[in-house]
This record gives structure tokens, sequence and C-alpha cells, in this order.
């Protein structure tokens, strides 16, 4: 499948934008294991080979385990995740879905036992941002690099 187009380069200002976001949100202090567990998951159900190739990628350069990789679409029967992992994956799979969840109460509380109030606008932000790069990366056909 060939790209459609080099989005960088048609629209500059607006990845500049995008790129703002993105440093923003990564670098509001949530923990990097988390961050790239919550791309990858975002990444999982959108369908985006160009980020979860990416993000598994990066989470395992930065110490993850390919395990917890590997179980990430099973994280709810897998032990290898903390409650504050888990309540960020629930609200993940929540926002990506919001069509269809509504965003559930019971996510929402789940969340604000282990997140603080910046950390749950961080966290729904990175959401936010990852969901708009994997829309990118799907409607413009961005290959994974496999590398």
């Amino acid at each position: 499948m060939e790209p459609r187009l080099d989005y960088f380069a048609a629209a500059p200002d607006v990845m500049k934008a995008m790129l703002g976001l993105e440093k923003a949100v990564v670098t509001a202090g949530l923990e990097k294991s988390l961050i790239e567990l919550v791309k990858t998951r975002a990444s999982q159900i959108n369908g985006c080979a160009y980020c979860i190739d990416m993000h598994t990628r990066d989470a395992m350069k930065a110490g993850e385990s390919p395990t917890r990789l590997f179980l990430l679409d099973a994280w709810r029967e897998a032990p290898f995740y903390t409650p504050r992992e888990r309540a960020a994956l629930a609200w993940t799979e929540a926002l990506t879905l919001i069509a269809e969840t509504h965003a559930p109460d019971e996510d929402y509380a789940a969340l604000t036992e282990q997140f603080s109030e910046p950390e749950i606008v961080q966290l729904s932000m990175l959401i936010a941002a990852i969901n708009a790069w994997n829309r990118i990366a799907i409607g413009f056909r961005s290959v994974p690099t496999g590398k």
C-alpha cells in the first residue's frame, strides 16, 4: 500500500500544532511506560499498523517487557498490569470507543482512584492525541517501517 501524501509537507503549520500537542502530553509528567501502553492500546483498537509498530518498539526501547506488550490486547485477563495501568487502559478504551461507551461512570471512578485531576486531563489529552495520530496515519496510509 502506497502512502497517499506527505502530510507534513502538505500542511506544515497544522502538523507543527499536532507535534506541539504531542510534546505537551508526553512531557506532562505521566510515566513513559504508561504513555506507551496507552498509545499502543488505542492504536490496536483503531487498527493502526504504523502506530502499533512505532509504539511497541518505543516501549521496548524504554524497557517494557515483550510479554506485557504481547498481552496488551487482553490486559483485563492478564495479571501483569498495575491498578493504575488498568484504570488508564480502561479509560483509553472508553475514550477511543466513545461512540459505543459514552465514557462509563465506572471507568471514570476507577480513574479517579489512581490519578489526580491534572493527570486525568493529561491522560485524556494523550488518548485524544493518539487517536488523532491513528486517524492521520491510517487515512494517509502511513507504512510501518519495522525499524
